[in-house]
């Protein structure tokens, strides 16, 4: 049976009830009663006691209870504000949010800021992102409320915050009506964040390899170009010791050494030699800079590398071609000018002498225009090796320019000893140059000598010199040497004063044209006549074919001056024609192997027919017989297309060069035209040699039905035995000498006028 617990008040009032009791019962028994009313008494006060105590026990509770929860209330705003959250939550039915903040206030106590607001203050941008992860929660897809957006601050600002929450209170359905959660300001994380990732972008996309290492040189960290450099993942090295990557390009001190000096310092920078995964080294230019671990303060290197082997080996190739030849691998002229200056001055030191051969090699653009660029370099190659082993492995050989060389001779005792230099130079060339198994060429060099100090002091004028005496030699039949003199200086500034001239001839009006008839022996008339030109220079007066022709030629002036030959001998022709020669009488114009090989000759020759009105017939081309052979595809394609013109070809000084009557049977010439130094021994009495090759060269003519021009005949008995051998043309000065424009017209009309002998 419980005991019910009354309070004092109540006890008080029992007692009042008690005492107005009848007094029959007091009489009853007056013993009895008053032990009753001493033990109700008692009773009364024990409860009065218990409830007294009850009382104070619970309000000890409150208060204790009332205690904790300000600890925990003050725990919670302890945690909010160490933790820089806040506490929201949202009523979806009156959509309000409450938000929380904890504070210190001006007792330094945290304070707890409630805020209600029907704006949630989220930006516009994120709300969709906001409204879809809440609605997911809602719906049970995830299992919290989680996200992250921008709120605007107190201040207007709008921050970063990371929300979480859930479900506080549900309706009588068990819908969700109110969520709760935290919220925390994440600014700062996102910057970091942001920061951590550009970093790692930054050093993932960086062309250069980046290697975090720790004090002892292991790998903490790589990026994926050291794995394209090295070819290690990056599984393999993080851990392991940077040794892993030494090559056997450095001695294992050269490593420590690098080490010594990365540890000494906070920066360090270098090159080394590394060694990649495959064995193949390569060179790397470092930059080590040391830095602190955020946190653990330990030591850590940042080394970033590049592969600079192929900027290296650029490095090298540019220093090479700067200083050698690339096509024969001989110095070049910058490097030839360096070691002669050098040469000098040991000579000067020394008291000794040095020579200089400069070397060209004859006719060699006419190897680059007949069998081409590719054959000319080839031969350029064989040359170069050929000159290096004559004058030995230990003497400077320099390509100075197109097919130009150098020697430089040190310590000679005599100009003796540097023309016997060149003379075994010239000798070696003799033999054949051997372009491949299948393929040799013979070409020969033309030699100029200078000495140091004879000739001159400083490098540029000794090549200078040395060139000037090439050039003597060259003019002087080639195949030869010679020394420098001081008087070839005058030579050479005529020369090329004379090439300058040249140039501007045309436009001046300062060349002519002559003409040397050609008689046609069986019907006793003028067939023909040749154009030969003239020069009349006011600067240098009347200057030899022989001299100008060979400098129009190599300065390439002779394609214009060509032209020029093939208009005005066109239009000459064509007014002799209106004043009454003979229609069949032609002309004929040389040609030059330039003009043959690098211009539009057939354009050439028929814009010129065209322009005089001519037909083809009345004009024939003379090629010398070496140029023909020497050119022989080139030649017989033009040959051809003037086939087509109907433009005649004769082969000019025939017999003085290796022809093979066959191979000119193939092409679609029409005369030859046997060389003067076979007629001028004719009618003589030791002719018999003369004689035969002419007879000869009449008769393979005729199988092959050429025409036969003899030139230089200048005696009746070499005419007579022409006529007797039935050679068809003759020329030379019986005949006539060659004539200016009108002397030809009068000497041709007054031909054409007299009676037939």
């Amino acid at each position: 049976m419980g005991i019910r617990v009354v309070s004092a008040k109540q006890g008080l009032a029992c007692c009042a009830l008690l005492a107005p009791l009848p007094a029959w019962a007091a009489e009853a028994d007056a013993s009895a009663g008053y032990a009753l009313v001493l033990l109700l008494s008692l009773l009364v006060l024990l409860l009065s006691w218990l409830a007294i105590a009850a009382h104070r026990r619970r309000e000890r509770e409150q208060r204790d209870h009332l205690l904790e929860q300000q600890e925990s209330e003050q725990q919670l705003r302890l945690s909010l504000w160490a933790s820089n959250e806040l506490y929201w939550q949202y009523d979806l039915r009156t959509r309000e949010m409450e938000i929380t903040r904890v504070a210190p206030g001006n007792d330094d106590r945290l304070a707890m800021q409630i805020d209600r607001d029907s704006d949630p203050r989220i930006h516009p941008d994120d709300m969709p992102e906001v409204l879809l992860r809440l609605r997911a929660y809602l719906r049970g897809s995830a299992p919290i409320f989680l996200s992250e957006h921008r709120i605007r601050s107190e201040t207007g600002e709008w921050q970063w915050m990371h929300a979480r929450g859930r479900a506080i209170e549900h309706d009588k359905n068990g819908r969700v009506v109110r969520i709760a959660g935290t919220a925390r300001n994440v600014d700062s994380l996102r910057e970091m964040k942001r920061q951590r990732q550009i970093a790692a972008e930054v050093m993932r996309s960086m062309a250069e390899s980046v290697a975090v290492l720790d004090a002892g040189f292991h790998f903490v960290a790589v990026n994926p170009a050291f794995s394209r450099m090295t070819g290690y993942p990056e599984a393999e090295v993080i851990g392991k010791d940077t040794s892993l990557l030494n090559g056997e390009r450095h001695e294992p001190a050269f490593y420590q050494d690098a080490r010594r000096a990365i540890g000494a310092s906070d920066s360090w920078s270098g090159e080394m030699w590394q060694q990649r995964k495959d064995g193949s080294d390569f060179l790397c230019a470092m930059q080590c800079n040391a830095l602190e671990e955020p946190g653990t303060r330990r030591r850590l290197y940042v080394l970033v590398t590049s592969d600079i082997t192929e900027r290296r080996r650029i490095e090298h190739e540019l220093r090479y071609l700067a200083n050698y030849d690339q096509l024969t691998s001989l110095p070049n002229r910058t490097l030839l000018a360096e070691r002669l200056s050098r040469a000098i001055v040991r000579a000067r030191r020394q008291g000794s002498r040095l020579a200089v051969l400069f070397l060209d090699l004859d006719n060699f653009k006419n190897v680059n225009d007949s069998l081409g660029h590719a054959t000319g370099d080839r031969v350029l190659r064989a040359a170069a090796q050929r000159l290096q082993e004559t004058v030995g492995a230990e003497r400077t050989v320099a390509r100075v320019s197109g097919d130009e060389f150098a020697v430089v001779l040190e310590d000679v005792t005599d100009l003796g000893e540097a023309e016997t230099c060149a003379q075994r130079v010239i000798d070696a060339f003799d033999q054949p140059l051997r372009l491949d198994d299948r393929y040799e060429f013979t070409i020969t060099p033309s030699i100029g000598i200078s000495l140091f100090p004879d000739h001159a002091q400083v490098p540029t004028d000794l090549l200078k010199h040395a060139d000037t005496a090439m050039y003597q030699a060259k003019g002087g039949g080639k195949r030869a040497y010679l020394r420098y003199a001081d008087a070839m200086d005058g030579d050479i500034r005529r020369r090329a004063n004379l090439i300058a001239g040249l140039r501007k001839a045309v436009e001046r009006g300062e060349l002519s044209l002559v003409y040397q008839p050609e008689l046609v022996l069986a019907e006793g008339r003028i067939g023909a006549v040749e154009a030969l030109l003239r020069w009349n220079s006011p600067d240098f007066g009347e200057v030899t074919p022989s001299e100008f022709i060979p400098l129009a030629e190599e300065s390439g002036a002779i394609v214009q001056i060509g032209e020029w030959v093939l208009h005005e001998a066109c239009r000459t022709l064509a007014r002799w024609h209106r004043a009454g020669v003979d229609d069949r009488l032609r002309v004929s114009v040389n040609v030059s192997a330039l003009q043959l090989l690098r211009s539009d000759l057939p354009a050439a020759v028929s814009s010129a027919l065209r322009h005089a009105e001519l037909p083809a017939c009345a004009l024939e081309l003379e090629l010398t017989e070496s140029m023909l052979m020497a050119n022989a595809e080139v030649a017989n394609q033009r040959l051809h297309a003037f086939r087509q013109l109907g433009v005649s070809i004769a082969v000019d000084d025939f017999g003085t060069g290796y022809s093979s009557l066959s191979y000119l049977h193939r092409l679609p010439i029409n005369t030859l035209k046997i060389d003067k130094a076979f007629i001028d021994g004719l009618a003589t009495p030791d002719d018999h040699e003369d004689s035969t090759i002419t007879t000869t060269i009449i008769a393979m003519a005729r199988a092959l039905g050429l025409r036969v021009v003899a030139e230089g005949v200048e005696t009746p008995g070499q005419l007579a035995f022409l006529e007797q051998n039935a050679c068809d043309i003759a020329q030379g000065y019986w005949i006539s000498r060659p004539l200016a424009v009108d002397a030809c017209l009068r000497f041709l009309l007054e031909r054409q006028a007299a009676p037939a002998a």
